[in-house]
């Protein structure tokens, strides 16, 4: 029985709805490969990891403060999360929870093409759910910001911006560009902690077109 299979199963027993989102739904619709899994679950997310372990028998590691779990197995990383709502007291803060839907949980993501979610109860199994466009933006090849003030949440997301137009051949969308440009002149990503900035810089040195990303940044700044 493979993990999906698992995580429908313990869904339904707990009556939860629980969802893959993020990167893997992004990279399975581009026909890309990519060895981990994110959930998303409208209920209880540590409990529901910790039932799935029992069944992986991994590494579970718990995340109270968000509500969130890792589980590591077999060279495999398995993230679960509690479907929740996002605040920001102000730029680059760490955000405040609060639980919610599979609506709210992909409207906190970065871009359209990072918001999607594909359900895994057995009723809707492999429905995808896309309430942001992020198919349309998929096939048009298009970075797209969540809403106006996204990179005032989180700065770090010129970064991924970045490294997804680089990586996939993308282009970021005016809009999108144009409220980067704006982060860059209100220096916001000097409000962010020198640690987050480097694991960014870090990520972007490992892109295999690291040219590219470079020429990207400077355009934008």
């Amino acid at each position: 029985m493979n993990i999906i299979e698992i995580v429908e199963k313990i869904a339904d027993k707990l009556k939860v709805r629980a969802y893959i989102v993020g990167g893997p739904v992004r990279d399975k619709l581009l026909g890309m490969p990519n060895s981990d899994l994110d959930f998303v679950v409208e209920g209880d997310g540590i409990k529901f990891a910790g039932a799935l372990n029992k069944k992986l028998k991994g590494k579970l590691t718990v995340y109270r403060a968000f509500g969130t779990a890792t589980i590591k197995i077999k060279g495999k990383r398995i993230d679960i999360v509690t479907a929740r709502k996002e605040t920001y007291a102000c730029p680059a803060a760490y955000p405040a929870i609060k639980p919610g839907t599979i609506k709210d949980d992909l409207f906190r993501r970065d871009f359209t093409i990072n918001a999607m979610a594909i359900a895994v109860n057995r009723k809707d199994f492999g429905k995808l759910v896309d309430f942001y466009n992020g198919r349309k933006d998929l096939k048009k090849g298009i970075i797209r910001v969540m809403h106006d003030k996204s990179f005032m949440d989180d700065p770090t997301r010129i970064f991924r911006a970045v490294r997804f137009a680089a990586r996939f051949n993308f282009k970021i969308e005016p809009h999108t560009k144009k409220l980067i440009k704006e982060a860059v002149l209100d220096r916001l990503l000097a409000e962010v902690n020198t640690g987050r900035i480097r694991k960014e810089i870090e990520l972007l040195l490992k892109e295999k077109n690291l040219k590219k990303c470079l020429d990207i940044f400077d355009k934008l700044v």
